[in-house]
């Protein structure tokens, strides 16, 4: 079975209220990194703007932060922070066209309406059925490797266990992974793993603690440092296994964000937080798929930062974000943002791993 990405359908602006929409309000920039009063706030939907009588799309869309007015008629997204003396920034707060700005979360729904109001289960917890959800992202990531461009989002747990380590390496080294993004802490234990056979002292497989194991990560990070870069640790001790190793030799982004509660930390996590935002906006913003397991912090950064759609070869097309956790609580945080941006599954990620793996390896 093939995957067909569903289809985008314009708004209709040849009907009221928009024929009778004015043209967005437009306030120029007094003070770097200010925004106007009542500027616009942006979120992860299409959103069109009125200018000079036409209705333009956003290049691109994200939460906090405002739609720009460039010189050639496009709107560019731009943070608060990166906002300069001059910039024009369309303002006004309502999202239905009536003051020349419209928020647009249809495009990618279905007409179906086959269903009844009233229904069990309706949520998405422990309890639901998600065989649907794998065979659909098998097809997804079948498609996304060679259409697309998947991003993972990582948190240490995903490392912490034998089989879901090696799953999540075949994964990457087989062109399920475009960039990755994660913290300090998966990848020190992913490469403590790799040299020692532990994560956090605890054997990734029997889950016995050698003595002195505690030491491991810090021994781990501190090698790290010393020759001063993950490749050249990984080609001094002569690591072969794990997902920075796939990631290196794979050529496929690693960004690493650093926290205040991080140990060393290794060479490449960048330390400034919005540098390391930065950092990870180059990769959602290419993103097609985005894959979050097991962190809840950077999953609602990531997931703030990637909007619902996408250009890809003059198209409009959907971007697919899944967020697993063991934990309800988790992802509903993320769900939170709207039903259409994200799928959630409420698992343990070491088990959804290795179940990804074993499949799409079959085909």
């Amino acid at each position: 079975m093939s995957f067909d990405l569903p289809k985008y359908k314009q708004p209709n602006f040849d009907q009221e209220p928009f024929l009778s929409s004015p043209d967005a309000s437009i306030v120029v920039v007094e003070n770097d990194g200010v925004a106007p009063e009542h500027y616009h706030a942006l979120s992860i939907y299409p959103e069109y703007f009125k200018i000079n009588g036409e209705w333009i799309l956003a290049s691109e869309s994200r939460m906090d932060a405002v739609p720009v007015l460039r010189t050639d008629r496009t709107i560019h997204v731009v943070e608060f922070r990166n906002l300069k003396v001059g910039d024009k920034v369309i303002v006004g707060r309502t999202e239905d066209g009536v003051e020349g700005i419209y928020v647009y979360a249809k495009g990618f729904s279905s007409n179906d309406s086959n269903s009844d109001i009233f229904a069990f289960r309706s949520g998405r917890s422990r309890e639901t059925a998600y065989s649907m959800d794998y065979n659909q992202l098998y097809e997804l990531l079948r498609f996304e490797r060679d259409h697309g461009y998947i991003v993972w989002v990582l948190g240490p747990a995903v490392v912490f266990d034998h089989d879901s380590r090696h799953a999540l390496s075949s994964l990457i080294s087989s062109g399920y992974a475009h960039a990755i993004l994660a913290g300090n802490a998966m990848a020190t234990h992913d490469l403590e793993a790799a040299l020692y056979g532990t994560a956090l002292g605890q054997h990734t497989y029997n889950q016995q603690s050698p003595p002195n194991a505690h030491y491991h990560h810090l021994d781990l990070i501190n090698k790290a440092r010393e020759v001063g870069s993950l490749k050249r640790l990984l080609e001094k001790e002569s690591i072969q296994d794990g997902v920075v190793y796939s990631a290196i030799t794979n050529n496929v982004p690693l960004v690493l964000a650093g926290s205040v509660r991080d140990d060393g930390p290794l060479p490449p996590v960048i330390a400034n937080v919005y540098q390391a935002q930065d950092e990870m906006r180059k990769h959602t913003r290419k993103a097609t798929t985005l894959i979050c397991l097991a962190t809840q912090l950077h999953t609602i950064a990531a997931g703030n930062m990637t909007p619902v759609y996408t250009r890809r070869d003059g198209e409009i097309r959907p971007v697919y974000i899944y967020c697993v956790d063991i934990s309800e609580f988790a992802v509903n945080k993320l769900k939170d943002r709207g039903s259409l941006a994200v799928t959630t599954l409420v698992t343990n990620v070491q088990d959804f791993v290795v179940h990804l793996n074993n499949n799409l390896m079959e085909a």
